[in-house]
């Protein structure tokens, strides 16, 4: 619409005394000053998704709404509340959200970080507005950390054709010296039950590529807790966790560049996108982690076991997701970036595979003769589009393409029709194309059956 037609509409809806902000829907993206549980926010939104920021918090990303459902765990017990590095003393200060973490994590030397209070994760960063149109990006500049050496920064965008959300991760090695560290993504998604906060949720499940070579015994390695917790496995190609009220933390070596949390309670997910080099070392070496907090096991003076808290003011409902980048060595004042994509969307809690274009929770099935085709399945979308059926003739020539049915993120997609065909169809598969006309890549692909 042009800019002449956009006054046209604005000058006719004010002669007939129309609201405005009701007649013409708003695009592109928007920054704005905010208030958040008490805390001097920053917000980043569009017509998908809301992000709100506290830069005063160590930079974090306290929430992450889409389609007005909030993803992101903010600890009560610290609302509207600022506690400095000096203040904390050592302690680690759990406002909750999201945020950057330097690995390894211990406390063997210098070159591992101790869980607390610090520069990195609980000083003020400053907050800068990068840009602001079709495409809006924030930027986030923290302090120099002088236990690790590290300062950090992290440019967030968004734009108004997806829900897609982009992080930019900058470790600078602040020394003069050579320092190595890996960057941690650290992700805490809310895990109360949502129609009664004091309950927590018992359909939630969280996934990432299983490798068939693994370092790992059974595929995973569980760092803290119960090796045997019933809540991990490994199934056709996912390590997957449902998550339970227990304490555990799980390191797994997956290269499928993804992890995705699913809630079956509300019906809402998350891919966290990443790039995996095949050549690099990670930390320990596990590209995801899922940390579960909750009640862990505990040796009193006498050592007899015991269970420790378990309510949920004492021990609070969540799930850590954390994606690690490759160990990387840094001269005094060199610079490493990680790349980190997320894709809000509606899906199932029974995952059954990732790709590029989605998650799917029922694999595709085509089935049929030479003249009819059934297709069945259910999938959930990283962009608006529609679907595209790609079909296959029996020496594998990609042989017509058909337009399906429109797709949103919004929206889960369970697919069940029939389609006439013209000739003998051996395999099918499903593209999402945006509706920039781009190619999302295949969300599915099945051989078809009863097809002579």
């Amino acid at each position: 619409m042009t800019r002449l037609c956009r006054l046209w509409i604005v000058t006719l809806i004010s002669a007939i005394g129309l609201p405005l902000v009701a007649q013409i829907p708003e695009k592109g993206c928007h920054i704005e000053a905010t208030q958040f549980d008490g805390w001097s926010a920053q917000q980043l939104s569009n017509n998908w998704v809301k992000l709100t920021f506290v830069p005063q918090l160590g930079g974090r990303l306290m929430q992450v709404e889409f389609d007005g459902h909030p993803y992101l765990f903010v600890n009560s017990k610290f609302e509207g509340k600022y506690i400095s590095p000096e203040q904390a003393a050592g302690r680690w200060i759990n406002y909750g959200g999201d945020k950057i973490w330097p690995m390894p994590e211990g406390n063997k030397d210098e070159q591992h970080w101790v869980l607390e209070s610090s520069a990195l994760d609980d000083s003020p960063y400053a907050f800068k507005i990068v840009s602001q149109d079709e495409k809006c990006t924030v930027e986030l500049d923290g302090q120099v950390d002088e236990k690790t050496g590290l300062q950090y920064a992290r440019q967030v965008s968004i734009d108004s054709s997806s829900p897609a959300i982009h992080f930019h991760a900058v470790m600078r090695n602040a020394t003069a010296h050579t320092l190595q560290w890996s960057v941690q993504s650290v992700s805490q998604y809310n895990l109360a039950n949502a129609k009664e906060p004091s309950q927590f949720n018992r359909n939630f499940w969280a996934y990432t590529a299983a490798r068939d070579d693994s370092a790992y015994m059974n595929g995973f390695h569980v760092r803290s807790g119960l090796a045997d917790d019933p809540s991990l496995s490994v199934r056709d190609g996912l390590f997957c966790l449902h998550w339970m009220y227990f304490s555990n933390e799980t390191w797994v070596d997956s290269n499928g560049e993804w992890l995705a949390v699913a809630d079956g309670e509300t019906g809402y997910g998350m891919i966290e996108r990443f790039h995996f080099d095949p050549a690099a070392t990670y930390p320990g070496k596990a590209t995801v982690i899922f940390y579960k907090n909750g009640p862990s096991v505990e040796f009193d003076e006498t050592g007899r076991p015991e269970l420790s808290a378990g309510s949920e003011q004492e021990t609070p409902y969540y799930m850590e997701a954390e994606v690690n980048s490759p160990l990387v060595t840094l001269d005094p004042d060199a610079t490493y970036s990680f790349d980190t994509t997320w894709f809000p969307l509606r899906t199932g809690a029974a995952v059954q595979r990732v790709t590029e274009a989605g998650i799917v929770t029922a694999r595709l099935q085509a089935t049929g003769g030479k003249q009819r085709l059934r297709l069945i399945g259910s999938f959930g979308v990283v962009a608006p589009g529609h679907l595209q059926l790609r079909l296959f003739d029996k020496a594998g020539k990609d042989k017509k393409h058909i337009v399906l049915d429109p797709v949103s993120p919004r929206q889960q997609v369970n697919l069940d029709r029939e389609i006439d065909i013209d000739f003998t169809v051996s395999r099918a598969s499903l593209h999402v194309i945006g509706d920039d006309g781009r190619d999302r890549g295949v969300i599915d692909d099945a051989e078809v059956r009863g097809n002579q």
